[in-house]
C-alpha cells in the first residue's frame, strides 16, 4: 500500500484520481478548498503552506504527490488562475520534496494542459515573470494580459516548465516528476467553461481528431500508471491526453 497526497481531489480529474487509487488499496490524503482530508486554500501563501504542513503532519512519509488543483478561465481573476495553476503546485512540490524523498520510488504528477503548447514558441510576459520568480513582473503582467485566457495558458506553460527545470535536483533524491497535458476533460471546471456567455463557444469548438472531450477516469488511469513499477524510468515527460490535438496543430514538435 502506498500513500498518496492528490490536490483538487473534491472533483474532476483530482477525484477521479482518489477513487482509482482507494479501489486499488492505497491511502489517499485528499486536499481542497473542501469536502476533503485537508481543507486548504491553494490560492494564497497562507493556505498553501498550511496544506504543506498538514500533509507532513498526516503521514510520515508519502509515495506520491498527484497535484489536479486548478482553475480555468472562469475563476474570479487572473491572479486567482495563476495562484492555484501555479504557485499552488510549485510550492507544494518544493514543501514536500523532503517527506517524499524518504520513501523509496516516490513521484510527483502535474496535471498540465494542451494549452500550455500555445506559449511554446514566444512565451508571454506573464510565463517568463513566474519562471523567474519576479513577484514585481508578474503583478504587472497580470496587469496588462487581455484575459483570462491568457492566465491560464500561461499558468500551465509555466508549471510544465518548471516541473521540468525539477528532473536533475529530483532525481538526486530518488523522486521522479511527470506531466499529463489534458485536452478537454469532462470535468465540472469544462462544463463551467462550456456555460461561459464569452468563452463557451470557442470551447464548443475546440473539438479534437478524437472527438469533444474524454473521461476524468481516463487521465486517473495514467496517473496509477505513471506511479507504477512500470514507470520508474520515467523521469520529466510531458504525456498529452487530448485526442490528438497537439499532434494535428503541431505535428512536426514533439
Amino acid at each position: 500500500m502506498k500513500t498518496f497526497v492528490i490536490t483538487g481531489a473534491a472533483s474532476g480529474i483530482g477525484a477521479a484520481t482518489k477513487a482509482q487509487l482507494d479501489a486499488a488499496g492505497h491511502r489517499t490524503i485528499s486536499l481542497d478548498i473542501q469536502h476533503a482530508d485537508i481543507v486548504a486554500d491553494l490560492a494564497t501563501a497562507e493556505g498553501r503552506q498550511a496544506a504543506i504542513e498538514q500533509v507532513i503532519a498526516s503521514a510520515e512519509t508519502i509515495d506520491g504527490l498527484v497535484c489536479c488543483a486548478g482553475l480555468g478561465v472562469t475563476a474570479p481573476s487572473a491572479e486567482m488562475i495563476v495562484a492555484v495553476n501555479y504557485y499552488g503546485v510549485m510550492d507544494l512540490i518544493h514543501g514536500l520534496t523532503e517527506h517524499l524523498a524518504r520513501q523509496d520510488g516516490a513521484a510527483i504528477t502535474v496535471i498540465g494542459s494542451f494549452a500550455a503548447t500555445q506559449q511554446v514558441h514566444q512565451p508571454d510576459a506573464l510565463s517568463l515573470a513566474l519562471l523567474e520568480n519576479d513577484a514585481n513582473a508578474v503583478s504587472t503582467a497580470l496587469s496588462n494580459i487581455a484575459g483570462p485566457h491568457v492566465a491560464y495558458s500561461a499558468s500551465k506553460y509555466a508549471v510544465t516548465v518548471a516541473s521540468r527545470r525539477l528532473v536533475r535536483v529530483l532525481g538526486k533524491q530518488g523522486v521522479r516528476i511527470n506531466i499529463i497535458a489534458p485536452g478537454a476533460v469532462a470535468t465540472p471546471l469544462h462544463q463551467a467553461s462550456l456555460n461561459d456567455p464569452t468563452f463557451g463557444q470557442a470551447v464548443k469548438n475546440f473539438v479534437s481528431p478524437l472527438g469533444a472531450h474524454t473521461d476524468p477516469n481516463h487521465i486517473a488511469s495514467l496517473v496509477s500508471y505513471i506511479h507504477s513499477e512500470a514507470a520508474s524510468f520515467m523521469h520529466g515527460s510531458v504525456l498529452f491526453v487530448d485526442g490528438g490535438m497537439d499532434a494535428m496543430l503541431r505535428p512536426t514538435q514533439f
